[in-house]
């Protein structure tokens, strides 16, 4: 049965809804009792609210009759109308709608006047979201001219009008920033078109329009958690993707000049060289969210065959305060960590692969060492965080300030602990054996599979083993999985195919197999993908007595890891299988991330 014909909105007489029209059938189908509606419907006439019946009814924080009594937020009570109505509640995610083509279905005015906003075009449908669903008018007046299907949905009163400006404001910087340039010159593409007719002409990287597109790019990264923003250029459209919880998400098309002068514009904010446009360049940025808090952008161009691709890695300064069980860290794993770090000399590496959290675990370390009576110096590339805390240097290659100088700089500096961003090469790792040696604590990091593979690693640098055993407190290796959403996961008895996952997870070693696992699901919360955030698995490796004499003995990494395991080292595997069993994260989740 068709929309038309099923909707009760299609037989009932156009008008606005009501507050008392909408608790009438609040109180008819028991979810709000009739002394709180009568309550309300006084309240509203006295004081002539002017806002939506839903916000309305919404900021009184009210709890449903019915169990199991779920507040009656904004969202649950539009869920309840759009069921009641027979539409389709619709959660307006600004990530996944082109503003450029809703925009273009109907005018900023007309969709303000009817309380609509069009969030989805396809080839056969329009799907327009409206906070008054007893207003048709719009749809006949609509019809003809889009020569579409329309399929009304029920939106949130907040978003619609909140994206009904953010909207058509955007889309009118581009569209405005495009009529004033053509394809930006200067793009240094490996296969740059020349259209004949067009002005080429470079926008000014301060235009107003720009100055729009960039803040918005930015805020809405900041509200959806993103923790890289790329921007690629491709040979008819700029794309815009975010890295969310690890996953990269296309975003947004812009026109290849538009989204040349935002690289531009972000360039000069990042105080880079806004000609060169042939080598890679870095920078940084700071800023503040909505909300107050500060954050870091880091920034890397890259010259592409169709134009310099940037890629802006946001830094959130929250990190450095949380502890150690935020991160991810079980007791056992604390202890372990934290008698390494309470050592007074000695090197302290972590590995694992780029973007598994290494910079992290070593800020939130130093953040806790870095007491008055301390001395805490950081050789980076580059300095990811500015904390106050420490003395940070960044390596200068054009100066031939690299990591083993500047380790040599800051052994002249009386450190107490010096953290080296990578050991790359045997003159930095001699240097942090060196200062190690001479009575200071140092971290830093590699990039090895496990963390027994560290002690192989340095010895393929040319590092003598007996130096390496001498030295080394310990090793740690981790990984990032994401976090099941707990707002929506679910418990679901465990399949044969969890059971042989989970075999294959835990083998050889015994681990009690769960009756249940957890699965996503997808809410509002999530964005639907039913997980949110991170956090870390570890692999925790101290140096005995035992395992230094096996190092300066030359043996093989198999010896090494087999002693290591029958000492007490719980590989990766097993922390993840941890955090399955406890319902953090799955299986697919562990063994994609977690697994040798």
């Amino acid at each position: 049965m068709s929309e038309k014909t099923a909707s009760p909105t299609n037989t009932a007489p156009d008008h606005r809804l009501t507050v008392a029209e909408i608790l009438g059938m609040l109180v008819a189908d028991g979810i709000v009792g009739q002394p709180e509606a009568d309550a309300l419907i006084r309240e509203c006439r006295l004081k002539r609210l002017s806002a939506h019946p839903l916000t309305i009814i919404a900021d009184q924080k009210w709890k449903s009759r019915l169990p199991p009594h779920r507040p009656l937020a904004i969202d649950e009570l539009g869920e309840w109308l759009a069921a009641k109505l027979g539409l389709e509640y619709y959660h307006i995610d600004p990530l996944k709608i082109d503003f450029t083509a809703v925009t273009d279905i109907m005018s900023s005015a007309y969709a303000t006047r009817f309380g609509i906003l069009a969030v989805q075009v396809t080839a056969l449908e329009i799907v327009v979201a409206t906070t008054e669903p007893f207003l048709r008018d719009w749809e006949n007046e609509l019809q003809p001219l889009v020569k579409k299907n329309i399929r009304r949905v029920i939106a949130n009163p907040a978003d619609v009008a909140r994206y009904l400006v953010e909207f058509y404001n955007l889309a009118r910087s581009v569209k405005r920033a495009s009529q004033l340039g053509g394809q930006a010159a200067g793009l240094s593409s490996f296969e740059q078109l020349v259209e004949l007719g067009r002005s080429n002409r470079q926008f000014d990287a301060n235009d107003q329009h720009i100055v729009n597109i960039v803040d918005w790019l930015w805020q809405y990264a900041f509200e959806q958690r993103a923790s890289d923003i790329h921007i690629e250029p491709r040979r008819e459209l700029g794309i815009v993707r975010f890295r969310i919880d690890g996953v990269l998400h296309q975003v947004y098309q812009i026109p290849m000049s538009v989204m040349a002068a935002m690289v531009s514009r972000i360039k000069i904010l990042g105080r880079m060289d806004l000609v060169e446009k042939r080598r890679p360049q870095d920078g940084r940025i700071k800023t503040r969210t909505a909300d107050g808090q500060e954050a870091e952008l880091r920034l890397s161009t890259l010259p592409t065959a169709f134009g310099e691709k940037l890629v802006m890695r946001i830094f959130d300064p929250e990190v450095l305060v949380r502890n150690f069980s935020d991160l991810g860290f079980s007791d056992e794993d604390q202890g372990r960590w934290k008698t390494m770090a309470e050592s007074p000399h000695g090197i302290i590496l972590v590995t694992g692969p780029t973007g598994s959290g290494k910079t992290t675990t070593l800020y939130s370390t130093l953040k806790q060492l870095a007491t008055p009576a301390v001395n805490v110096c950081t050789i980076e590339d580059p300095i990811e965080m500015i904390e106050p805390a420490f003395n940070q240097m960044q390596v200068q290659r054009a100066i031939d300030l690299d990591f083993s100088e500047g380790v040599r700089a800051l052994m002249r500096q009386d450190p107490d602990i010096i953290m080296v961003g990578e050991i790359r090469d045997l003159a930095t790792a001699e240097m942090a054996i060196q200062a190690a040696l001479t009575g200071h604590l140092v971290l830093s990091t590699l990039h090895t599979n496990d963390a027994p593979a560290a002690m192989t690693r340095l010895v393929d640098l040319g590092v003598p083993s007996y130096l390496i055993s001498a030295t080394l407190l310990g090793v740690m290796a981790q990984r990032l999985v994401r976090v099941l959403c707990p707002n929506c996961k679910k418990s679901v008895p465990a399949t044969p195919e969890d059971e042989a996952l989970w075999d294959s997870l835990v083998a050889p070693w015994k681990a009690n197999r769960p009756s249940h696992f957890h699965q996503p699901v997808g809410c509002l919360d999530c964005r639907m993908t039913g997980y949110r955030g991170r956090i870390g698995l570890y692999e925790i490796l101290t140096l005995s007595p035992d395992i230094k004499q096996l190092i300066s003995d030359g043996a093989d990494l198999a010896k090494i890891r087999d002693l290591a395991y029958r000492e007490g080292m719980k590989p990766l595997r097993i922390s993840g299988a941890m955090k399955v069993a406890t319902g953090i994260t799955t299986l697919t989740e562990v063994i994609g991330r977690a697994t040798l």
